[in-house]
């Protein structure tokens, strides 16, 4: 399965699952990633890390370990 760590630039995906346990899981859907979301990657830092995301109409920016965990389609 793609994971949002595998998106490009300038993509836009929907989010079709969360991986993770307990409060690691919580925090990612705190920050409004949830199931059926779209997500545009708008920028990848130099070295890979953090990656900028559009979703729900504002930036966030995440680390990649956490972007291994959200599925996308």
């Amino acid at each position: 399965m793609k994971t949002l760590k595998d998106v490009r630039v300038g993509e836009t995906v929907t989010v079709a699952k969360l991986r993770g346990e307990g409060p690691v899981k919580r925090r990612i859907m705190d920050m409004g990633i949830t199931k059926g979301v779209t997500v545009l990657v708008r920028k990848v830092a130099p070295l890979g890390d953090p990656m900028e995301l559009n979703i729900r109409g504002y930036e966030l920016s995440i680390r990649k370990a956490d972007a291994e965990m959200i599925e996308v389609q």
